[in-house]
């Protein structure tokens, strides 16, 4: 990984050069020994405009022929490349795939419509209901609060919570600690959400090495497998109006896609949501963290906030939710979430997380949700 932060003198390549290195170390082979890369793309900052960061990255280290994969899905780009290269590695077409995600975000709210076309219902949500993203999770805020008794200092003791686990980690690009009474009295941005509860943006870059177990027996050392990975998307009958009107169906989940990808990626490991030791979700606002362990089935619905107040959601809890400190402590570069969740994974169920430590994971959950109603989960296991 690429310390997260913002870094006007560095190109997303010079990122992805750090990331992709230091995982061919950690992996114990060189850049010659890369069947294909599978890379997360996007719009904002690679790939000769095009978004062909993959390419990009093999011109940089070498050109050696080799294959390459360039996804984009939004903020789930990194997740969806990460199963690419799993489908490569796991159908026989390549024994080592390299996984890499680089972003260099633009300031300010992200313009999710990359057109002005009246077709486009990103587009006209933003430009004529005029709600980028943390008004959207302001409604979804307080919908909670009106069903479940949410109250606003439980919203900003989940921050309180990310930051005091993500101040142990290296990587991340806010390591201050905050108390609730700090939380609350940051700068509101859309009721009830303040800043201290919103990811900001950020630049940043991760990558991760998938290889055969053939190749995995050859390399040596201590490594996790890839007990499961899927993406998905958005059903029709999804818990949010995905055009500019609707009703909200009752008892369905908010995310439809991140739910089928979280279910799809559990049965392929032949788990249970209350087998994890542990999951990294994708924490816009510290809304997710409420809402998704319900929605998953890793806790009742109207649960969250008593787990959440127990201490259960840390990393010594029963239910550790993003003992990296998550998007809240990173900030989001889109396309690299999905990998830099990997990473997360990878340091955990080997017992290298340090301080922030889940003790004896031995499963671990990632997810991530993209523009598009797209969504990626995976497991690992030790």
């Amino acid at each position: 990984m690429h310390t997260w932060g913002k870094f006007a003198d560095k190109s997303v390549t010079d990122l992805c050069r750090v990331a992709v290195n230091r995982a061919l170390g950690d992996a114990g082979i060189g850049w010659r020994d890369v069947d294909a890369v599978a890379a997360a793309s996007s719009r904002f900052s690679g790939g000769k405009g095009w978004g062909l960061n993959g390419n990009d990255v093999v011109e940089d280290m070498g050109s050696t022929g080799i294959p390459v994969y360039n996804m984009s899905a939004g903020c789930a780009a990194g997740g969806n490349a990460f199963n690419v290269g799993y489908s490569l590695v796991a159908g026989g077409m390549h024994d080592v795939v390299l996984v890499v995600g680089g972003e260099k975000m633009p300031k300010g709210f992200i313009q999710t419509s990359g057109v002005d076309e009246d077709s486009d219902p990103e587009f006209l949500r933003q430009r004529c209901v005029g709600m980028p993203g943390p008004s959207f999770w302001a409604l979804l805020c307080r919908q909670r609060m009106a069903e479940m008794g949410t109250t606003e200092e439980q919203l900003a003791k989940v921050a309180v919570k990310a930051h005091e686990v993500g101040r142990h980690n290296e990587n991340a690009r806010f390591r201050q600690q905050f108390s609730v009474e700090e939380v609350l009295a940051s700068n509101l941005v859309s009721d009830p959400l303040h800043l201290y509860e919103i990811c900001p943006v950020s630049d940043g870059a991760a990558a991760a090495v998938i290889c055969s177990a053939e190749k995995a027996r050859q390399l040596g050392g201590t490594m996790p497998w890839v007990a499961g990975s899927a993406v998905a998307t958005a059903r029709f009958d999804d818990g949010l109006p995905r055009g500019l009107a609707g009703t909200v169906p009752a008892g369905k989940a908010h995310h439809s896609e991140a739910a089928i990808a979280v279910a799809g990626a559990l049965e392929q490991a032949g788990a249970s949501p209350g087998d994890l030791d542990l999951v990294e979700l994708q924490d816009n606002t510290v809304y997710y963290e409420l809402a998704f362990p319900e929605e998953w089935g890793l806790c009742e619905p109207g649960e969250s906030e008593r787990l959440l107040e127990a201490g259960e959601t840390l990393p010594t809890g029963k239910m550790p939710l993003n003992p990296s400190g998550g998007f809240l402590c990173f900030g989001e570069a889109t396309t690299a979430m999905g990998v830099f969740q990997v990473c997360e994974l990878t340091w955990q169920l080997r017992q290298e997380a340090g301080p922030r430590q889940v003790p004896g994971a031995t499963l671990a959950l990632a997810q991530t949700l993209g523009l598009g109603g797209n969504a990626s989960a995976l497991v690992l296991k030790r």
